[in-house]
């Protein structure tokens, strides 16, 4: 298990965007100004296949008025409920847009499916850096480490960085459980290794959320608890639940659920870096697959 980093603590702030019930951090170190993007959000109307940058502008602002320098722009996972505006942050901001080695593997399902053609290639060059499992990275003088935490994709990530870990869709807050493992190459079984892995870090380590659902218990978003809370109060995985019963239901809540209403146009963004494909003539567009893959006709959760 990986031990945990010495160096300062990062400042952590926070922008959430309503629309996909995302959270996106600006990480940075006071002591250098360096900073990291983890999750950003592009934002995109379905009805009209527009475009824009709302969410990503307030992070580009808030940057220059703390002058801060992005050295990082960190994908915890493809995304498939937002596009990513990592791209347009490192037009803007620079930094190196980076995310999990496996990124290749999802890039092969998915590839085919939105007819990505010989121009896409399957080997993750989209991306400036592919996380090797659990590998150390700097962010100013901070430490920081990429853990490999498969389940919800195989790809995932979690940023543990300080006193501070950014699970991405790895677990949610205590009181809404876990995400699911449905999509190709997710597993319950191997989210809950990951989960185990996580909770093997210290109690007092700060745990930061990439979505909040704002369940019928309470009345305000929340993105942060500790390692100590969702041990003890996950709904779905807390200490003492086994795997077999964590397989069993979250099995049962996946057969139920919708696909996200932005996984198409997501998808294809997201194992670009945040570019949008384009045809032979430049003209940007978006593939709808039909009856295939993510026709999921089912209820709700």
């Amino acid at each position: 298990m990986t031990n945990t980093p010495t160096h300062n603590n990062p400042h952590i702030q926070t922008f959430f965007d309503h629309n996909t019930n995302t959270v996106s951090y600006v990480v940075a170190d006071t002591d250098t100004k360096r900073c990291a993007i983890i999750d950003s959000v592009m934002d995109y109307e379905p009805h009209s296949g527009t475009i824009s940058y709302e969410n990503a502008l307030k992070i580009i602002d808030y940057v220059h008025e703390q002058n801060l320098t992005v050295e990082w722009i960190l994908e915890t996972h493809v995304h498939a409920d937002h596009l990513s505006a990592a791209k347009y942050i490192k037009e803007n901001l620079g930094g190196k847009i980076a995310i999990s080695k496996y990124v290749i593997e999802v890039q092969k399902v998915f590839g085919d499916i939105f007819s990505g053609g010989e121009e896409f290639l399957k080997d993750g060059s989209q991306f400036d850096v592919l996380f090797e499992e659990d590998q150390s990275f700097m962010i100013g003088s901070i430490e920081a480490q990429a853990l490999y935490v498969p389940g919800h994709t195989q790809a995932d990530i979690a940023y543990y960085i300080g006193n501070a870990i950014f699970v991405g869709d790895t677990l949610l807050m205590p009181d809404f459980g876990s995400a699911r493992c449905d999509f190709p190459g997710g597993s319950a079984e191997n989210l809950y290794d990951s989960v185990s892995k996580l909770f093997a870090l210290p109690e007092i380590t700060r745990v930061f959320m990439c979505h909040d659902y704002l369940p019928e218990s309470r009345s305000e978003y929340i993105f942060e608890t500790t390692l100590r809370d969702e041990k003890t109060n996950n709904i779905h995985l807390s200490e003492g639940v086994s795997k077999e019963d964590f397989i069993i239901l979250r099995k049962a809540r996946d057969a139920k659920l919708k696909m996200p209403k932005l996984i198409i146009p997501s998808i294809q963004v997201n194992i670009r870096a945040g570019n949008i494909p384009q045809k032979n003539n430049g003209t940007m567009s978006l593939v709808i697959p039909v009856n295939g893959i993510f026709s999921k006709n089912v209820t709700v959760d």
